[in-house]
């Protein structure tokens, strides 16, 4: 029964709910995608910003639970090509944040792009959950728990 034990603690599901703490968003429905890389997150009004010497981007993420008009910020790793869901490559700005998925937390790169028009505000790529020992369950759902929040 222990290693049953353990794979339980290591399955998720297709569709998750996570976080994104350090963007105050608590509570986002995410569709775990094995076939896409890079993760994404549906971000508009982008607004690059200058902090010194760091460059940073302003954006709103709508549905995320946040009020109508608040923007979340963070700081910019990089711009660059990303292929959307039709397989064209666009330009898009990436982040680096914290991720949290049930009851465990670590950083992740998210481009920001605009997600209207599909079914969940987060995709989750591969490179998001590799070397974390996580299984994918396609046949079920919403197997880690809500993330936890430490306040």
């Amino acid at each position: 029964m222990k290693n049953a034990q353990s794979l339980d603690n290591k399955l998720i599901g297709w569709r998750e709910t996570v976080g994104f703490p350090e963007l105050g968003i608590f509570s986002l429905k995410a569709k775990i995608d094995t076939g896409a890389r890079t993760t994404a997150l549906h971000a508009v009004d982008l607004t690059p910003v200058e902090k010194g010497a760091e460059r940073w981007i302003k954006f709103r993420v709508p549905g995320s639970g946040l009020p109508k008009n608040a923007f979340c910020q963070a700081r910019l790793v990089d711009e660059r090509k990303i292929k959307n869901t039709s397989g064209e490559p666009e330009l898009r700005y990436v982040i680096d944040t914290l991720f949290v998925l049930g009851q465990r937390s670590w950083r992740i790169e998210v481009s920001l792009a605009d997600r209207q028009k599909m079914a969940f505000p987060v995709i989750i790529g591969r490179t998001a959950i590799r070397r974390h020992g996580l299984l994918v369950d396609p046949g079920r759902s919403f197997l880690a728990g809500h993330p936890v929040r430490e306040d």
